[in-house]
């Protein structure tokens, strides 16, 4: 029997860390943005969505919400950065073929700018120029220590902040996309990080994360001329040799890349600067990924100076990345890592202790408790340690033996599992025991596929639709750019500024917001398909992605009004007004609607509510027991908080605030365990989904306004 590595690692596309700063409850929000995230086509709300989007801003992310825009017409074009990759780049051959490169020079060459010269004349949309070769300073430069809190993007290089510009119109008599086929083979292995850096350290020290032993070849690149297609060149420009002849040379220029990546028709052209510049950096890779801070590149133009440009060339990746030794001080910040990859942060703001005492009696009718109970919950100074659970090494063993190879590829890897018959009874019990870490990419592919009743091929043909997303503009890129660097950058993986984690996010956000048109992207998405990737390549995170949207009803949670997210809030009202009255009547006096502090863990599942040891003890059991498992997460909140919220000394601000809080479980087993019994209840679960169908006829006819808090 075959035991995966006991790592959590970054499988990422054929290719590369503060436990992460979540969102203090009682930061504000700048933005309705913060929740949901909207594209340029604009789109009716409900008033009821607007109430939930006003209440949920105040209770958002603390970091500024920054918006940019790329430049239509730059002053001085030889400051400009070309982002090169040719017309002829296509995301499925970069991710399928794998060829070793030669370089002839030790130069790369980026291009960010934008010839905005009318279309019909237009000889390269993304005229690039060629700077002189810098100064030996860049190229040795040492790696400074990241910021203490790991998690301030204002501490990154931003530039210059460039005017709105303006958006390509659309050509009738090509319809066919700008992206055309890949003319150039890259070696994915020489532009990416180790897996072995992306290790969580209970398995390998995070201080060693590279070989110092085994010598890697220094990666070179070749990306062979392209046959430019777009449409918006014109005939009579397109072959390299009609660039302008004024270029001069530059080390921010790909050696061999001769036009750049043209936009599609009607693209926005700040979008297309975002998609293009993730593009290219996936064929070159960053510096110091899951150590450094890096360079802001799309949110500010590499323009403002001669010293921003020499900062984002010395952000690049070198041909000797991957084989140097790592600094001390590298060293030392990695060696931080938690068993999961995150950073140690020593406190977190409004941690409330979930105490495990209210847990150990099961879900009954009870009244209130005493009117002089205290209003406030017990505060924690700092986050529990991420260590491993006494009995994992015992699970794994039993995981081992009740899980069974489905089938393997051409070299013998295993690409599916399953659950062996004979164990099958046990298969519940031991998901709220907990999944050992080792063994959770191939169990939530179980329980997924299970829940799906699908199986490899649909995941296959689901990650087929990942790469096409990619070679498609998407009118979300812009936001979804802003909300990445602020996606649990604590962890190893999404620390450093365009990092293959933060580009394996992008990439999987733009190609979900493709797939439903309705709900396009929600800034909830990018916690869940974050830690998704701490698991699983983008293609799989995709495709859970994919499946949790349509069979665990993601879909109705995400949609324009959260129709999902209203009927989850009305069958928890519904049990709390059944099993705890006196809780109900103090919500209704002190007009606490639940969406003002339930909308964040239905959105995000929890992800921004509780430890990331503990939210990944609640996916297991979301993955198998599917939507009702988060409404039963929200009633043992209220539960355990019965009675401060009955308190007299309780009030708006005291309620709103406790249940707005950053909840650490005193005991995880006994929260997952009093779970396990609510939702083996099964006259409740009949009235669970009874009350599901009462708000559908509510909505029908009109009533749903009355009908919550």
């Amino acid at each position: 029997m075959e035991t995966p590595s006991s790592s959590t690692t970054l499988a990422l596309p054929k290719q590369s860390p503060s436990r992460y700063p979540r969102s203090s409850p009682s930061s504000t929000a700048s933005s309705v943005p913060e929740l949901y995230s909207s594209s340029s086509t604009n789109r009716e709300r409900s008033s009821t969505e607007s109430a939930i989007f006003t209440i949920y801003s105040m209770y958002g992310d603390d970091e500024e919400q920054t918006s940019w825009t790329a430049s239509s017409t730059f002053e001085d074009p030889s400051k400009e950065l070309d982002l090169s990759l040719g017309d002829s780049f296509r995301y499925s051959n970069f991710f399928n073929q794998r060829t070793s490169y030669v370089s002839n020079t030790d130069t790369s060459f980026i291009d960010l700018s934008s010839d905005m010269k009318p279309f019909g004349t237009l000889s390269n949309p993304h005229d690039r120029t060629r700077l002189s070769a810098t100064s030996n300073g860049s190229a040795n430069s040492s790696y400074p220590l990241p910021l203490s809190n790991h998690a301030n993007s204002h501490g990154r290089d931003t530039l210059e902040l460039p005017t709105r510009s303006k958006r390509v119109p659309p050509i009738p008599t090509r319809s066919q996309s700008a992206l055309t086929s890949c003319s150039s083979s890259i070696d994915l292995d020489a532009v990416s990080l180790p897996v072995s850096h992306l290790t969580p350290p209970h398995n390998r020290p995070p201080s060693l994360p590279r070989s110092r032993e085994r010598h890697v070849p220094e990666p070179t690149l070749v990306l062979t001329p392209p046959q430019p297609t777009s449409s918006l060149i014109p005939p009579s420009s397109q072959t390299p040799s009609s660039s302008p002849t004024t270029k001069q040379p530059s080390k921010l220029s790909s050696p061999s890349s001769k036009t750049s990546l043209a936009p599609s028709e009607g693209e926005d052209l700040d979008a297309f600067h975002v998609r293009s510049t993730y593009a290219h950096l996936d064929a070159i890779g960053v510096r110091g990924d899951g150590y450094e801070e890096g360079v802001e590149r799309t949110r500010a133009r590499i323009r403002a100076s001669r010293g921003s440009e020499l900062r984002a060339e010395a952000a690049l990746a070198g041909p000797s990345e991957k084989s140097r030794d790592l600094e001390a001080e590298e060293l030392n910040v990695l060696s931080s890592l938690d068993r999961y990859g995150f950073f140690i942060v020593p406190s977190h703001d409004r941690l409330v202790l979930l105490p495990s005492g209210p847990l150990l009696k099961r879900l009954t009718p009870v009244r209130a408790g005493s009117k002089s109970a205290p209003s406030h919950a017990v505060s924690v100074s700092s986050l529990p340690a991420a260590s491993s659970p006494l009995k994992e090494q015992m699970r794994v063993a039993k995981w081992d033996r009740m899980l069974e190879v489905l089938s393997r590829d051409d070299g013998g890897n295993v690409e599916s599992w399953g659950v062996k018959a004979s164990k099958a009874h046990k298969l519940r019990q031991r998901v709220y025991k907990g999944i050992p870490d080792r063994w959770r990419r191939a169990a939530w592919e179980v329980l997924m596929n299970r829940f799906s009743k699908s199986g490899r091929k649909a995941i296959e043909e689901l990650g087929n639709h990942y790469l096409q997303g990619l070679e498609k503009p998407s009118s979300y890129d812009i936001q979804i750019d802003l909300d990445v660097p602020r996606t649990i950058s604590g962890h190893v993986m999404f620390h450093t500024r365009y990092g293959l984690g933060q580009r394996s996010l992008f990439h999987v956000l733009h190609s979900f917001s493709l797939q439903c048109h309705q709900c396009g992207y929600v800034q909830g998405m990018g916690p869940i398909a974050a830690t998704l990737l701490c698991y699983f390549e983008p293609e799989k995170v995709y495709a859970a992605l994919s499946r949790l949207h349509d069979t665990y009803n993601m879909h109705t949670i995400f949609s324009p009004g959260f129709p999902g997210l209203l009927q989850a809030i009305y069958v928890q009202e519904r049990i709390m007004e059944s099993k705890m009255p006196d809780v109900y009547a103090a919500f209704k006096k002190h007009m606490i609607s639940t969406t003002s502090y339930a909308t964040k863990w239905y959105i995000t599942l929890f992800a921004n509510s509780v430890p990331f040891q503990t939210q990944l003890r609640l996916w297991d059991a979301y993955l198998l027991e599917g939507e009702d498992l988060f409404i039963a997460v929200a009633i043992s909140i209220v539960w355990v908080y019965r009675d401060h919220i009955t308190s007299s000394s309780a009030n708006f601000e005291t309620i709103l605030s406790l249940l707005s809080s950053f909840f650490v479980p005193e005991d995880d087993d006994s929260l997952l365990s009093w779970i396990e019994r609510m939702l083996g209840d099964k006259k409740l679960r009949s009235q669970m989904a009874r009350w599901r169908q009462n708000w559908n006829e509510l909505v029908a006819s009109g009533k749903d306004g009355e009908a919550l808090l």
